[in-house]
């Protein structure tokens, strides 16, 4: 277990998801190219811009489905300046780790909800409560990561190799399929999205409380695991 006294928050683990090679290699590549004027907090901050960006573009689509490019193009700055902010506050040795920390995280779910905030100007008619129970799903998965965090000193968002590029693809994803068939079509598919989010929260807090039960008895009593059966 890492030591409590260092802050661990910048290193997580676990981050083994469907893209998170090919992602590594792009990073490692960009973060060189950043210039040096641009710091890596204007890049934590640019996530406001991009967030604002998303409610305007879901505002504007409210005439137009084809406003959800902008959106889409949004979410893809977003996640640029997101998967560079700590690549180059490392690189240069200048990075604020606590704040980066707080702020990065903070700021992804401000986009999140500028996400389902764009949706709900154009899908209004179709979804009841649908935005504010994927809110509340989506947001569980972050804060299980923080609360696992606090428990473990190991920092995971990511799970079921899905990650935050995964969910941004799906963001993108779901937008260009909005644009070529429609509103109907799509708010059709929300249920589904909800149920198989809330089936995968529920898998990953059981996983993640079952880990959490393991370390708190090997640090009790490293046979005890053997016979508690759990």
């Amino acid at each position: 277990m890492p030591d409590p006294s260092q802050f661990t928050g910048d290193k997580k683990v676990g981050q083994n998801s469907l893209f998170s090679a090919p992602e590594k290699k792009f990073i490692n590549w960009a973060a060189p190219k950043v210039p040096a004027r641009i710091k890596s907090h204007h890049l934590t901050y640019s996530t406001i811009v991009w967030s604002l960006g998303i409610i305007l573009f879901g505002y504007l689509a409210q005439d137009d489905l084809n406003w959800l490019w902008g959106a889409s193009a949004m979410i893809l700055l977003q996640w640029l300046t997101d998967v560079l902010d700590g690549a180059v506050g490392r690189r240069r040795n200048k990075g604020l780790v606590k704040w980066g920390y707080y702020m990065d995280h903070f700021l992804d779910y401000i986009f999140l909800c500028s996400v389902l905030i764009g949706y709900s100007f154009f899908l209004n008619d179709y979804l009841d409560n649908s935005l504010f129970f994927i809110l509340a799903v989506f947001g569980g998965f972050m804060v299980n990561s923080y609360l696992s965090f606090a428990a473990t000193g190991e920092f995971r968002i990511t799970y079921l190799k899905i990650g935050p590029t995964e969910m941004r693809l799906v963001f993108i994803i779901v937008n260009t399929l909005l644009v070529i068939f429609g509103k109907t079509y799509m708010a059709r598919a929300l249920p589904y999205v909800l149920a198989f989010s809330a089936a995968g929260l529920w898998l990953v807090v059981y996983r993640t409380q079952k880990m959490i039960w393991k370390k708190d008895m090997e640090a009790k009593n490293p046979n005890a695991i053997e016979s508690s059966g759990r």
